[in-house]
């Protein structure tokens, strides 16, 4: 999390010595409207929050549906998965530095409404370029929203009852995405006025206008801490090529056939890169303000935790994806039946947050191997089950995926914590902006590799689902993935030895 310094509640700045003298007429007034206040802009910070949790999951949900409402190919599908995520993680590099100069409040509105918009375009769009299109600038504003949300959750509180708002804050967000899946299934099975798939992006909507309107009176409107900061565009600008270059290959690899000049195009994000650092040295000798620190990537634990975390969040959203297809065009189940299913991960990872959320200080680097031990256990028992039975239902299906959800509840709270333990306080701020991009480019190459290994072996071009199911690749395709989800898991698993062992405190 960032270091940002607490803020004095403008509520209190109206307090007098006659106001202490009457608690219990005057305070309990104010200290009422007070809380209201509070709660009201926390409300529209959790708002910007769902937004980007329903969005960066629609997929697992909708994916058929809108593969067969716009005849998409197994490349364009992953495209508009990989999309969004591949968008954040570029934008996040610059959403944070322009809360810095231009204030939290301003960009959290400037990001709602552009995600509002871009919303608006997803739900009409009429191509997978279209489509594709729409995601990218829903991943920009995401990209320029979500920085600003713990900044002003500290604005908001201060420092007595910032700890009141996290409790809420981490059930709120848990419970949102338990009921995200089933919500999305709920929308298209119920089809409003025939918009299928595309209610998910409308629903938006009312949520992105309630924000913006609620917001616009609410929220603290502070100075920038570093107002008039020049943002380095340029150096945005190549780090959105190279990590295009990267996921180009596995998305469309098969596709074309793995032609050999696919190992071109990843070679080619190398020199790249080191343009990239050239630059950042550059502007750091001229006194001008870097992307990054360049100081966290000389530290080891730091960039150990940089792999751990496109590693895991590489595996989970990718095995996510490739679940949810598994369930609708593996085994034909209706979009809101597969939700259903889904909903055993959230629900695992709702209960392991909470013992995640104790192990952070009490335990530290430890709880993220049990997580992980956990996880493995979770994927080995739904091979298993896949293996052995004649007929997949909730019994082969559920158990393990809860499983799954507590293992993968318990690494998400601690995770940014550990790795940021031996961070300095000056590179708070550059190292997590950093670890968010990395995260989201994780997300998008675990969505890019294991959704190629999936349609590779389900070969949907060879007469379809049904010809799929019925010569069992539907299977296959899913004990691949989750073969290579075990092999992440252990990836993760060796990693994790050299992240720091205690966990960064809060407000350091």
């Amino acid at each position: 999390m960032r270091n940002e310094s607490f803020l004095i509640d403008p509520y209190l700045r109206g307090m007098t010595t006659s106001t202490l003298e009457r608690p219990t007429e005057v305070v309990t007034e104010e200290q009422s409207a007070t809380t209201n206040g509070k709660w009201i802009g926390f409300a529209v910070i959790l708002s910007a929050m769902i937004l980007n949790i329903l969005d960066s999951t629609i997929l697992n949900v909708a994916a058929p549906s809108i593969q067969s409402d716009l005849l998409l190919s197994a490349s364009a599908l992953e495209w508009i998965a990989a999309a969004y995520t591949l968008a954040i993680a570029v934008g996040l590099l610059a959403g944070g530095r322009l809360g810095d100069a231009f204030g939290r409040k301003r960009m959290l509105m400037t990001g709602l409404v552009g995600f509002v918009a871009s919303s608006v375009l997803c739900s009409v769009a009429w191509s997978s370029e279209s489509l594709i299109a729409g995601r990218v600038l829903q991943g920009l504003a995401a990209a320029v929203m979500i920085p600003q949300t713990f900044g002003l959750i500290r604005d908001i509180f201060g420092p007595a009852d910032i700890g009141k708002a996290f409790a809420a804050f981490g059930p709120a967000i848990g419970l949102s995405t338990v009921l995200g899946p089933v919500v999305a299934g709920a929308l298209i099975e119920l089809d409003p006025f025939g918009t299928d798939w595309r209610s998910l992006f409308l629903i938006n909507v009312p949520v992105g206008l309630f924000a913006i309107v609620v917001g616009r009176r609410v929220l603290p409107a502070n100075e920038p801490a570093h107002r008039g900061a020049r943002l380095d565009w340029v150096g945005i600008a190549l780090t959105a090529v190279v990590s295009f270059l990267v996921v180009f290959p596995l998305v469309e690899g098969r596709t074309l056939g793995w032609p050999v000049w696919l190992v071109g195009v990843v070679a080619a994000a190398a020199p790249l890169l080191y343009v990239v650092g050239r630059r950042q040295r550059g502007r750091i000798a001229r006194g001008e303000t870097p992307l990054v620190e360049l100081s966290v990537l000389r530290k080891r634990s730091y960039v150990s935790g940089v792999v751990f975390t496109m590693v895991f969040f590489g595996s989970i959203v990718g095995f996510s994806l490739t679940t949810g297809l598994f369930l609708q065009i593996g085994l034909g189940l209706t979009p809101m039946k597969a939700a259903l299913y889904l909903a055993g991960f959230a629900v695992g990872a709702f209960f392991g947050s909470g013992v995640g959320a104790w192990a952070t200080t009490a335990i530290g680097r430890p709880i993220l191997h049990v997580g992980l031990a956990i996880m493995t256990v979770g994927t080995t028992v739904l091979y298993v089950s896949l293996r052995a039975a004649s007929d997949i239902g909730w019994v082969q299906l559920v158990p393990g995926m809860v499983v799954y959800g507590l293992g993968m509840g318990m690494i998400f709270v601690p995770l940014f914590s550990i790795i940021m333990g031996e961070i300095e306080d000056h590179e708070v701020g550059s190292a997590s902006g950093l670890l968010e991009s990395f995260q989201q480019l994780g997300a998008s190459l675990g969505v890019a590799a294991l959704a190629t290994l999936f349609f590779a072996t389900i070969r949907l071009e060879d007469g379809g689902p049904v010809a799929a199911a019925t010569a069992g690749r539907h299977v296959l395709a899913a004990e691949h993935t989750l073969l290579v989800s075990v092999v992440l898991i252990g990836v993760a698993f060796a990693v994790g030895f050299l992240l720091p062992k205690k966990a960064r405190e809060m407000g350091h």
